[in-house]
């Protein structure tokens, strides 16, 4: 088959994130069936307007904003005929139903929801989320793809039949540990994410003050790119808590790099807003390191609420905090989370999830 793939980014863009790496995974999975994908996105600094390898063709027009008008174009006049169309929403779907004459599969990670207020201003935020499930409209009786049971219940909630919406839920790319790891010799906390408001990042610090206070050798390193601006607006944030030399802005790293970070921390603490499916969380407990979580979709359903980890009951710095420590200090209880953790991640794997959206493409033509 020709496969179009629409998503406002592809794996390059600097802005990629966790949605893009599950995306990319099915993707692999397609080409491996003899498929071609023609992965459709947005421009960005330094990038070639298209780049081919093997089966998966990335062809990149215009912007975050005009990336929908020329997805229509490349539908129409690419020369190519197209068997099925994946459109993937990020607040904003393409609005395939109304020009795409082939089945069409809308891939998923989350109904932005609440995350309209920390990326846009008033009134747009409001706006956006009234318009989002509106938009959702001509899709009712298309198939769904997504990541998790919380999302599936929000695209109930909107209005999208549940026999239309299929769960693959995101796996990882690495492999389990197969033996507890040493740990840092201080107690070390970590937040991977782009580091913007939205991840929860500002909540996040506000808990490792509270937790420098009954343990004051501790450490937190934050991993993930941000924008200057907001990067030191951060910095100045943890002189005003007193903790700006116990914080390390590692910025992006390498996938080893990362996951050697995992392995050495005690904690990873997330204080997102809405996930699709917390990823990091299982790499995370993928090298033996429970998580602390707010209670959100998608972290809550990537979490194994007293067996991997914590998902809070409130969702405020000073809980979070509280239940860090409280881990931290049992020793028993925080070995017994480790095991569970690397039990837990070995359960879960890209081969089960892209079997299932490669038998969904199958089912769909």
């Amino acid at each position: 088959m020709n496969i179009l793939l629409l998503n406002w980014r592809d794996m390059k863009n600097p802005l990629a994130g966790g949605a893009e790496v599950a995306t990319n995974e099915h993707v692999k999975a397609w080409m491996s069936g003899g498929n071609h994908v023609y992965w459709v996105s947005a421009k960005f600094n330094g990038a070639k307007d298209q780049e081919d390898s093997g089966n998966l063709h990335v062809i990149r027009k215009g912007n975050f904003v005009t990336i929908y008008i020329w997805a229509i174009f490349v539908y129409y006049f690419s020369g190519i005929h197209f068997d099925l169309v994946v459109d993937q929403m990020h607040g904003i779907p393409f609005f395939t139903p109304l020009y795409v004459r082939v089945p069409i599969i809308v891939f998923i990670h989350e109904i932005a929801g609440e995350i309209w207020d920390y990326m846009y201003p008033f009134p747009v935020n409001i706006f956006g989320r009234f318009i989002e499930k509106i938009l959702l409209l001509p899709y009712r009786n298309k198939q769904f793809m997504t990541v998790s049971e919380s999302t599936k219940k929000d695209l109930i909630a909107a209005g999208i039949p549940g026999k239309n919406i299929v769960i693959c839920i995101n796996g990882i790319t690495n492999k389990p540990l197969e033996r507890i790891p040493q740990k840092e010799k201080i107690p070390t906390f970590l937040f991977v994410s782009r580091v913007v408001r939205m991840k929860g990042i500002e909540e996040v610090i506000k808990a490792f003050g509270f937790i420098t206070q009954h343990i004051p050798s501790s450490q937190l390193w934050v991993v993930g790119g941000g924008v200057p601006a907001y990067l030191e607006q951060l910095s100045n944030m943890a002189k005003e808590y007193g903790v700006d030399q116990k914080i390390f802005f590692l910025g992006r790293l390498s996938e080893s790099e990362k996951l050697k970070r995992m392995r050495r921390a005690h904690m990873l603490l997330h204080a997102s807003v809405k996930e699709g499916w917390g990823l990091v969380v299982v790499e995370a407990a993928s090298q033996a390191t429970p998580s602390i979580v707010y209670n959100v979709p998608g972290l809550r359903d990537s979490v194994k609420d007293d067996v991997t980890g914590v998902v809070l009951r409130k969702n405020t710095p000073s809980a979070m905090a509280e239940a860090a420590v409280l881990l931290l200090k049992d020793k028993r209880r925080y070995a017994k989370f480790q095991k569970a953790c690397l039990s837990f991640a070995g359960s879960v794997s890209w081969e089960n999830a892209s079997k299932k959206s490669s038998d969904l493409l199958k089912k769909c033509i």
